[in-house]
């Protein structure tokens, strides 16, 4: 049994901050496992009644922080014992963090009136930008429609245009193809990128995206290749015949290998720009792959590659679903309400999945939203991605990929 009861009663921080830390976890993890569900109710009540005991605000922020974590991405849990009274306690507390925490965790719980006070702060132009993304993500993550319409209003802020984007992939929203695109031509890449990303998870999205790109609204090249393969699951045929055939590059895997070694000639890498390639690197590799540190936890780290060796670095850059660890396979998910996710397990329990993804590092998903799951044997990294680099590109990344340690990036 996953019972935190003796813990919790022993745990009176300072006097063992590992127990503390020990606590937190455990909580954590018990209130995520739904087959512990009978156990939740205790661990939860035990929870509020030892953060209502202890006034110091790094201990209550640490376990609510627990909570949340353990509750994440879930609606309309049960609150536990007590919760009222110390929810509105808590929304009086001196301390931001406490404040935030305590209303996140009361949305969780169903509180119409903590509800309320995130739509307030994600309204109010004068609060911190931190506090109203937070709050924005965790009305979204709440499925909340008020919050949702608040989103063509907040793309004109630019703390939270980025947030706002993405915030049309997690609730539905029929406006939201039309206010992106109309907004597309005049956004930075970074925004634009996350245009394409969104509207790429769900069909009804899809389809004017599509009809964007046939109008020449969105160039053609603006579609990565991890999104053009989604879009061409699915879209099929519709997606084929105007953006054209995702073909396989497995096909001609020697025949590219050939092609790329009769380039990279050994004078042709020692006349490369490593500096260059650092920032070629950023801009294809770092949404996925950590080299030195830099970059982000969704592919294999490649800093202990083996990354001296060139024909090793062409076969996972032509063919990265050649061979595949299980860890990395591609989980492709689409839920009840028709949004489309692809990305690799992060973390799965009882009652969630948590997926990374090329656009956010963590997306929580209850499995009793999910409709349709499938394992695929393709990498998240797409095919195809040295075919849109210009000869000297590619030197230039081959060249940053072979080095021994990290080098300045070009601006």
């Amino acid at each position: 049994m996953c019972s935190v009861a003796q813990l919790v009663r022993r745990l009176r921080p300072p006097r063992s901050l590992l127990l503390f830390a020990a606590a937190v976890a455990l909580v954590s993890y018990c209130t995520s496992q739904s087959v512990m569900a009978i156990d939740e109710a205790e661990s939860l009540a035990l929870l509020v009644e030892t953060v209502e005991a202890n006034d110091d605000a790094g201990i209550r922020t640490a376990l609510l922080r627990g909570m949340l974590r353990g509750l994440e991405g879930r609606r309309n849990v049960t609150a536990p014992n007590g919760w009222s009274e110390l929810s509105a306690r808590l929304a009086k507390s001196d301390d931001a963090g406490v404040r935030d925490l305590s209303t996140q965790l009361s949305q969780i719980f169903g509180d119409r009136a903590a509800v309320q006070r995130a739509l307030a702060v994600l309204k109010d132009s004068a609060a911190e930008p931190g506090v109203r993304q937070t709050a924005l993500r965790s009305l979204l993550t709440q499925q909340n429609r008020e919050a949702s319409s608040l989103l063509e209003s907040l793309l004109d802020e630019p703390a939270l245009a980025l947030d706002a984007v993405r915030g049309y992939a997690m609730v539905e929203n029929a406006t939201a193809p039309a206010v992106l695109l109309s907004r597309y031509q005049k956004m930075n890449p970074e925004l634009k990128r996350a245009v394409v990303e969104t509207l790429a998870t769900r069909k009804s999205y899809a389809q004017e995206l599509l009809a964007a790109v046939q109008q020449k609204k969105v160039a053609r090249d603006e579609i990565p290749a991890h999104v053009a393969r989604s879009l061409n699951s699915l879209l099929g045929e519709q997606f084929a015949n105007v953006f054209g055939k995702v073909r396989p590059v497995a096909q001609d895997r020697e025949k590219l290998i050939a092609k790329y070694k009769k380039l990279l000639t050994a004078s042709r890498i020692a006349d490369a720009d490593a500096s260059r390639g650092r920032a070629i690197f950023k801009k294809t590799c770092a949404s996925c792959h950590l080299l030195y540190g830099d970059g982000a936890k969704i592919g294999p780290d490649l800093t202990g590659s083996n990354r001296a060796n060139l024909d090793y670095i062409l076969l996972n850059s032509v063919d990265p679903s050649y061979d595949v660890p299980a860890g990395y396979k591609m989980v492709s998910i689409i839920t009840a309400e028709g949004r489309v996710l692809n990305g690799v397990i992060a973390e799965e329990d009882g009652t969630r999945v948590i997926l990374k993804t090329v656009e956010q590092p963590r997306v929580v998903i209850l499995k009793e939203d999910i409709d349709v799951r499938r394992i695929s044997d393709k990498s998240m990294m797409p095919e195809g991605q040295l075919d849109k680099m210009k000869q000297q590109e590619v030197a230039d990344l081959i060249k940053y990929l072979r080095t021994t340690e990290q080098v300045e990036m070009a601006q």
